[in-house]
């Protein structure tokens, strides 16, 4: 596919990107997002550095000579910070790209050019060529063209975690057992056609009995009646029963269509098919454990969904949501609200566990130039807080025990009650991060997808960031850079 990093030779119908007129007095997002490319655009180095690391996701195995023409490195740039930085669906995108002057100019399109290429199919499978790791390089080089235009910004981070959500529905044992026989069925009635296997004759049937197993379950377990509980023991064994008779079918449907069949089609769905009823077996497993023998099964040895099987459950004790599914995320915001690093925790991992490695990382991106840093309580361990001051001159953390919060917050100094009470700002980072960029509930698919959406999401949100400074700058009363963030 034939890409270019940006266009050479400007359009009679459009304004150089550089001089593309914005309206400073709206309060809508899009406009700091706009003014933050705008600046990454006329500042040629970091233009350069960034398209270019574009660039060697989209053709990593292709040229760039050769083939229909594609979108522009820039306009994927341009793509990836409105997308999340704005939270819109691929098809809202669509339709910004096509009737949003302003972002049409920024993209480098004309009033005479048809945005043909712009789809929200091609946007989609365009995005989803970035890697993480190209991300996170991206968002290193727009927090240091920030932190260049704010240099005391860097000397201060204050980090938290939160848990952002995968896309799925609420798990139970029963409703995962389902949700892997829908999979597994379908394939083993197209295998059993190669092979004319007739016990997959009442695939449908089967199903059904299933489905209205699981129905009976769900409504058994939401009553409060004792006798009812008791009966989930009998359905689940029923249910188990079930499962297990379809389970052993496929198993044998592999065998035997691994035997008499080697094409490349039957091999593919011979690998699905063995990946859905491991799958299975272990949601069963775990169900037979929990319900029939009475065990408390560990959440290392749980499935929470079979589609998105990276999912880890957390309870943080957040009111009004007891039970959190997803995955958790440590933030580091600097003074001037870039968040400066971010790390997707590995499923069992914990904020204690990972907070000395990612300080590090975060220092060594910050140019040594971190002398403060305060985290929540999450973080706290007494080898914890000797180590951070070590690697800082000044750290606020505190103890999880209230009594000891207390006695510890009233021994300390003026300089660390301030610190703890401006720390109380990166729940106000996270919230944005939720409400504003996505970061409540992943809406990509698969543990890359989820590091990718991330990724594009703290993109979306240090420019629009990076934006606001530079509107303040030129017009300091201007609506689009109105915030009551202060340096610290």
């Amino acid at each position: 596919m034939v890409r270019n990093h940006y266009q050479q030779q400007h359009r009679f119908d459009c304004s150089p990107v550089a001089q593309v007129n914005l309206n400073w007095e709206c309060r809508d997002e899009i406009v700091p997002v706009l003014a933050g490319l705008q600046y990454l655009y006329t500042d040629s180095k970091l233009r350069t550095k960034v398209v270019r690391l574009i660039a060697t996701d989209l053709n990593r195995d292709s040229r760039r000579d050769v083939g229909r023409p594609g979108m522009d490195d820039w306009q994927v740039v341009v793509l990836a910070a409105v997308r999340i930085g704005c939270n819109l669906d691929y098809d809202k995108l669509q339709d910004l790209v096509e009737n949003h002057r302003a972002l049409r100019g920024i993209l480098g399109l004309g009033d005479w050019q048809a945005a043909e290429g712009f789809n929200f199919r091609t946007i989609g499978d365009t995005l989803r060529l970035l890697r993480p790791s190209t991300l996170e390089q991206i968002n290193q080089a727009i927090v240091s063209a920030g932190q260049a235009l704010m240099p005391e910004a860097a000397a201060s981070v204050r980090g938290d975690s939160f848990v952002m959500e995968t896309n799925i529905h609420y798990p139970t044992e029963s409703s995962l057992i389902l949700d892997g026989v829908r999979k597994l069925v379908p394939i083993c009635r197209e295998l059993a056609s190669l092979v004319e296997a007739p016990q997959w004759r009442q695939a449908d049937h089967l199903t059904k009995r299933i489905k209205k197993l699981v129905q009976v379950i769900g409504r058994m377990a939401a009553s409060k009646s004792a006798v009812k509980k008791e009966a989930l023991v009998s359905l689940y064994r029923n249910l188990l029963n079930r499962t297990n008779m379809l389970l052993e079918r496929a198993k044998s449907l592999i065998a035997t269509v691994q035997s008499e069949y080697s094409s490349l089609a039957a091999s593919l769905k011979v690998t699905a098919l063995i990946q859905w009823v491991e799958l299975t077996k272990q949601v069963c497993e775990t169900a037979n454990r929990r319900v029939l023998l009475g065990e408390t099964v560990p959440n290392g040895d749980k499935l929470f969904s079979l589609f998105e099987t990276h999912t880890q459950l957390y309870r943080r004790g957040k009111a009004g949501q007891p039970n959190q599914y997803g995955r958790l995320v440590l933030v580091l915001e600097d003074a001037a609200g870039f968040i400066s690093h971010y790390h997707l925790l590995d499923r069992d991992a914990r904020d204690k566990e990972v907070v000395i490695p990612q300080m590090r990382i975060a220092q060594k991106k910050h140019g040594g130039a971190i002398t403060m840093a305060s985290f929540d309580r999450g973080c706290h361990s007494q080898e914890n807080e000797q180590t951070l001051k070590k690697l800082v001159n000044q750290v606020c953390i505190l103890p999880r025990h209230p009594g000891q919060y207390a006695e510890r917050l009233k021994s300390e100094t003026v300089e660390f009650r301030q610190a703890r009470l401006r720390h109380a700002g990166i729940e106000s980072a996270i919230g944005a991060l939720q409400r504003g960029n996505g970061c409540e509930r992943c809406r990509d698919r698969s543990e890359v997808g989820f590091e990718r959406y991330l990724g594009l999401a703290i993109l979306g949100r240090n420019i629009q960031t990076l934006g606001k400074h530079v509107i303040a700058a030129r017009h300091e009363t201007a609506a689009a850079a109105q915030s009551k963030r202060q340096i610290a």
